[in-house]
């Protein structure tokens, strides 16, 4: 599974509001595979919700300060889902090669036994009953038998687990912290905008006041030169 890319990431920002970026958006990716991953035989999302659940854990590992508890709580989740679903996918892996590696001895031992029964007209019991690997056959059913039943068994943790978290409320109060991030950041850009605003207008009211007091020292020095002028040269 491809991660999404995270968009609107801005090295200039605050750790925490980049992280929360990062978080709500691997987050949504692992809810968004829960409800097919539910469904028993969907190896492919249960591994695809597994892998989520790393990149997910690994984010938080990183960043777990800048949400809280929250974080701390939904990183052990993470871990923990990653765990079952790994073994999970384990089972998955395995199963097909012990039922391939079953088959092939199965395959050979026909042509084995066909072999032995050479030009007979039919083919006696006893030569199957003496097939080369006869004794592995019970030995590799067995483990399939364990597998499948492993299987069952942490798929039915697997549900429990999801069930249980939400009831909780793990991801819901991740989900909240991050918004929470970024809306103290919207909070706070809009803030500094205002006192940029602010800095702007006090500095153009001073660049008003400083003119508007040259044009009345100028008027004065006009004034008082008119006024001399006006009494003429002194007797």
């Amino acid at each position: 599974m491809k991660a999404k890319r995270v968009k609107k990431l801005d090295p200039a920002a605050p750790l925490a509001e980049n992280a929360a970026r990062i978080v709500r958006l691997r987050l949504g990716e692992l809810r968004s595979f829960e409800p097919r991953a539910l469904e028993p035989e969907r190896s492919r999302d249960q591994h695809d919700m597994r892998i989520a659940a790393k990149r997910l854990r690994y984010v938080l590992e990183a960043t777990e300060p800048c949400f809280g508890r929250p974080a701390a709580t939904a990183r052990r989740r993470a871990r923990d889902l990653q765990g079952v679903l790994g073994e999970l996918h384990d089972c998955d892996v395995m199963l097909p090669r012990v039922e391939r590696h079953l088959a092939e001895l199965r395959e050979l031992d026909a042509d084995t036994v066909r072999a032995r029964a050479g030009d007979a007209p039919d083919l006696d019991p006893e030569l199957a009953a003496r097939a080369p690997h006869r004794t592995s056959y019970r030995g590799l059913e067995v483990l399939a038998v364990y597998l499948r039943a492993r299987r069952k068994l942490l798929f039915d943790r697997f549900a429990a687990m999801s069930a249980e978290f939400e009831r909780r409320g793990v991801w819901d109060g991740l989900e909240r912290s991050a918004a929470r991030v970024l809306r103290e950041a919207r909070e706070r850009r809009r803030a500094e905008k205002r006192a940029a605003e602010a800095e702007r207008e006090l500095a153009e009211a001073e660049r008003v006041e400083r003119e508007a007091v040259e044009r009345a020292r100028q008027a004065a020095t006009e004034l008082a030169q008119a006024e001399r002028a006006s009494r003429g040269p002194l007797p």
